[in-house]
């Protein structure tokens, strides 16, 4: 029961927002009394953070698992990208946006696990590609991959960039092509121009 709760807030969260959602929302969406919810949990902030960093952890994995298939480092960002779109495909509300607002503390603890684990991946992805040569092999990999994670939260940030003007599948297709244009060599900017132009058609 307890999984299936932390299943179900994260669907609504991430839908209607931290904020919006309370745990008569909760319960009369699973069909369930408000007791059942607090049995497990005791109150809606544990909720939040149990929600919270459990859909890190899918996320996460999700991303190790295309990382082990050691595809070209361009096509693997791509192939993150659909990944991550396909599990906040329904983000309507600026969920990050309302979680900063109301549980600072969860924010900050989710945004240092995305670090935890997204550094890694990011720096090996540079140092596999400068090795291809489809990276230029003069780039420092420790600001490379700390200016793309600063990047990848900036973008998040609804204040400067408003779900009105950009969508988020938009954004994120900006946002990988500007990095990588920065960091490609010729040879790597044939196969980006030729993934840009796939998903164009």
């Amino acid at each position: 029961m307890r999984e299936k709760i932390i299943h179900k807030a994260t669907e609504l969260f991430i839908n209607l927002g931290f904020k919006s959602v309370t745990m008569d929302d909760l319960a009369n969406d699973m069909g369930i009394s408000k007791k059942t919810i607090y049995s497990h949990f005791r109150n809606k902030t544990e909720l939040v953070e149990e929600a919270t960093m459990t859909m890190c952890d899918i996320i996460t994995s999700g991303i190790d698992h295309i990382v082990s298939h050691q595809k070209d480092p361009i096509e693997e960002l791509y192939e993150i990208k659909k990944f991550v779109m396909v599990h906040l495909k329904d983000e309507k509300s600026s969920p990050v946006y309302q979680l900063q607002k109301y549980y600072p503390k969860i924010h900050e603890a989710l945004k240092q696990k995305q670090y935890d684990s997204m550094h890694g991946c990011v720096a090996e992805n540079v140092r596999r590609g400068m090795e291809m040569g489809i990276y230029r092999d003069n780039l420092n990999v420790e600001f490379v991959s700390r200016i793309y994670f600063s990047g990848v939260t900036s973008i998040k940030d609804n204040r400067l960039f408003p779900t009105e003007i950009f969508s988020k599948a938009q954004i994120l297709d900006y946002y990988l092509e500007y990095h990588l244009r920065g960091i490609v060599t010729p040879k790597g900017r044939k196969i980006l121009n030729s993934i840009i132009n796939s998903n164009q058609e």
